[in-house]
């Protein structure tokens, strides 16, 4: 069993988009699914901005450019949009303007 986890491998191998969704496959073969709309930035770039994309981090990031975005694989596998996402909502209270 020790052997599965020396060989996960969670540098980025490709960036995909569909259905609104960020897809980015791994070195080891793993694919991780998230909502566009997490990260605004890149829900509201054109698909030329989104296909411009680096891999950065010593092979554990995704930089685009065009829209000065960063996410790392870190991230996404542990499920965190971008900051402060939904903290409007969170805030808003009934009643108040």
């Amino acid at each position: 069993m020790c052997a599965l986890a020396l060989n996960a491998d969670e540098r980025v191998d490709s960036v995909g988009f569909a259905d609104d969704f960020l897809v980015v496959g791994l070195k080891d073969g793993r694919r991780i699914s998230v909502p566009m709309e997490w990260y605004p930035r890149l829900s509201h770039a054109s698909e030329t901005e989104l296909a411009n994309w680096q891999i950065s981090g010593g092979g554990y990031g995704i930089h685009w450019p065009d829209i000065d975005e960063d996410l790392s694989t870190e991230g996404l596998l542990r499920g965190a949009p971008a900051p402060g996402k939904g903290l409007h909502r969170k805030m808003e209270s009934p009643g108040l303007a």
